[in-house]
């Protein structure tokens, strides 16, 4: 998927085609982490869907529980979907800034090789 070491840099529209690859992966799993806390919220708790989206989104974003629990259920939903919450808006967070990442520390070896290459150049054997 990512070039290797010996690859050049990679072109900048195929590098903003390969963001947008990974946005959409990130959009796809918020959305579908999203869906089950708004049908969760709507299943335990007596939440409108509106009210259980507004909910599974602050949660979802770290914000925290807008309405109060009334269920048993409920609650232990919440807490469940908060633990899910915290680790899958990492890993998506991660998703989305890979290919960055990727780029910054391929530029740098690129770099780093270009210094050495010089060098090696500039010393020449007797």
């Amino acid at each position: 998927m990512y070039e290797r070491r010996s690859d050049p840099l990679l072109p900048r529209p195929e590098f903003f085609r390969r963001m947008f690859r990974h946005g959409t992966v990130a959009v796809v799993i918020l959305a579908v982490c999203l869906a089950i806390g708004v049908v969760g919220y709507h299943h335990f708790e007596p939440l409108r869907w509106v009210d259980a989206l507004f909910d599974a989104s602050m949660i979802l974003g770290g914000q925290g529980p807008v309405e109060p629990l009334s269920t048993t259920g409920g609650k232990v939903f919440a807490s469940g979907y908060a633990l899910f919450s915290s680790i899958i808006f990492l890993s998506t967070i991660g998703v989305f800034v890979a290919p960055m990442i990727h780029r910054m520390l391929h530029q740098f070896h690129l770099d780093a090789a270009a210094v050495k290459h010089a060098a090696a150049k500039s010393v020449k054997p007797k």
